[in-house]
């Protein structure tokens, strides 16, 4: 079966990439997710449009991913949640939950499957989120979790 991806496939491939997958893979799993669209000769048409976007997203470059780094580094992030009296949160801090506060922070936008928590964050504090920029750069950000 010959799909496009839509979205980013582990061991698989990235948006607007042509595959060739198992019947069942493809019916069952990557179109019912949303993960691709089946091949058709009007694709090339998807193909570019989702090429486009990927390109507007994406970081220009090491040069470019490491004025990233130096900026989010630099961003003072704080994410106001809601905690009981012991400082514990209800829920926890999720990516997007991140991906927000960065851009509120005055930050860049960040794609919520670029970030990294650890382990979830439950209580209110610091904590380190990685942002995976680029291949070989890798941002720490301090994120100040403040009971609200």
């Amino acid at each position: 079966m010959k799909l496009i991806l839509t979205q980013a496939v582990d061991g698989l491939g990235k948006p607007g990439d042509v595959v060739e997958v198992k019947d069942g893979y493809g019916r069952n799993f990557l179109q019912p997710r949303g993960f691709a669209v089946a091949w058709t000769k009007g694709g090339e048409k998807q193909v570019t449009q989702i090429k486009r976007a990927q390109k507007a997203k994406e970081v220009r470059g090491l040069d470019h991913a490491k004025e990233i780094k130096a900026a989010l580094e630099a961003t003072n992030v704080k994410l106001v949640a809601h905690a009981g009296s012991t400082g514990k949160l209800f829920g926890s801090v999720t990516t997007a939950d991140v991906a927000v506060a960065v851009r509120n922070a005055g930050g860049p936008a960040l794609d919520k499957r670029a970030l990294v928590i650890a382990k979830p964050i439950k209580a209110v504090g610091e904590h380190k989120v990685q942002v995976k920029l680029h291949d070989s750069v890798t941002a720490n950000v301090i994120v100040n979790v403040i009971a609200g």
